[in-house]
């Protein structure tokens, strides 16, 4: 009997629509091909998107249909249509991740194919053989501990700002927990590195020590060790290789990093990620949301150029991670390394303008789906 698995698309705004429509495509492929499971496909108003149809980020509808789903294809949000007001668009994609509790964000920095390596902003032989995990904890920490905004208009105010940043045992232990799992499904395990500023911060001494006991006791063998962030942020750009494995950290360090991450492969438009609400263990599906990792790119809006690898890559995570289908994943992985591997007429690769080609959005997601097919 055949599986109906529910897949809730939030295109959201700018270049989302865009590459959520040819991921779109790689799963209706993966669905129709299988005669064990089926994926529906059900889009939803976010972000800016949202606002305009709701007059929120996170419409009542959208939210009902995520805490439904087996999973959420995220596109972008954000726009200058939206600004920087009261209701900005990227307040639904942090509502979400509380609402849904997705408190694990997990970003590769690898090379979907080593023909990219001469697109890195390093050289060739700093990046060749760059493959970590980026593992970040998502909905503690800085940008969810109290505020205070800054009063600079009355007479007299000296504009105190605060943001407060809060860890308890709990926070520490599921995410550690998750970069171990995702060490151990390496062959040999992957050596987890675990990102702090205990040297100034009480959160980060608790993070260090948590995380070492949790390792000791839950996970013996495993090897871990500690690091500041600002070494490792150095360390990223001048010997990426020395971090290969997890790197596991909180949600500040762990968004700069993974930012700064990214872009050793080239473009922001290569790279998936998924964002957890639990130990993806192979076997019970995990609820999680999964985007690529750039923005919403309002410049090149509508333009047919953005490169859907990374949306399409999210897609494969998806199918692993929350639908529990490895095959499928792998053949979409598959396909993606074959396109970009491939060749024009011309003797040039088949590049989006984000590596310097002249294909098209629909041009590379039409044939990464001719090749998707053979494989399936």
């Amino acid at each position: 009997m055949s599986t109906t698995y529910n897949v809730v698309l939030l295109p959201g705004d700018g270049i989302g629509p865009e590459v959520i429509s040819e991921a779109q495509k790689v799963l209706e492929l993966v669905s129709k091909k299988s005669a064990d499971f089926d994926i529906k496909l059900t889009p939803y108003h976010f972000g800016g998107a949202g606002i305009d149809a709701a007059g929120k980020p996170l419409p009542d509808d959208t939210l009902a249909a995520c805490k439904a789903a087996d999973a959420i294809l995220f596109g972008a949000v954000g726009g200058p249509k939206w600004g920087f007001g009261k209701v900005r668009p990227e307040q639904g994609l942090l509502s979400l991740r509380k609402e849904l509790d997705l408190y694990a964000n997990i970003r590769p920095a690898l090379f979907p194919s080593e023909s990219l390596l001469g697109h890195s902003p390093l050289k060739p032989e700093i990046a060749k053989g760059t493959e970590f995990i980026v593992v970040r904890e998502l909905v503690k920490g800085l940008y969810f501990g109290d505020r205070k905004e800054a009063d600079l208009d009355t007479p007299g105010s000296e504009g105190d700002a605060y943001d407060t940043m809060v860890y308890n045992k709990n926070d520490v232990q599921r995410i550690t927990r998750l970069a171990a799992h995702l060490a151990l499904q390496q062959n040999p395990p992957a050596k987890i590195h675990s990102i702090d500023k205990a040297n100034v911060l009480a959160t980060s001494r608790l993070w260090r020590r948590v995380v070492q006991e949790t390792i000791d006791t839950e996970f013996k063998g495993l090897e871990v060790d500690h690091s500041l962030v600002d070494s490792v942020a150095m360390t990223m750009v001048s010997n990426p290789r020395k971090l290969n494995g997890i790197i596991l950290t909180e949600n500040m360090f762990g968004d700069i990093l993974s930012d700064e991450s990214s872009v050793i492969p080239g473009s922001l438009g290569l790279l998936p990620s998924a964002s957890l609400s639990g130990v993806p263990d192979g076997k019970t599906r995990c609820n999680g949301l999964y985007e690529p990792i750039h923005g919403s790119a309002p410049d090149i809006a509508g333009q047919g150029i953005a490169n859907p690898v990374g949306t399409i890559l999210s897609a494969a995570m998806l199918l692993r991670y929350s639908l529990c289908q490895p095959k499928a994943a792998e053949a979409i992985e598959a396909a993606v390394r074959k396109v970009l591997d491939s060749q024009d007429v011309g003797g040039h690769g088949l590049r989006t303008a984000d590596l310097g080609g002249k294909v098209s959005t629909s041009e590379i997601g039409a044939k990464i789906v001719e090749e998707l097919e053979k494989l399936l």
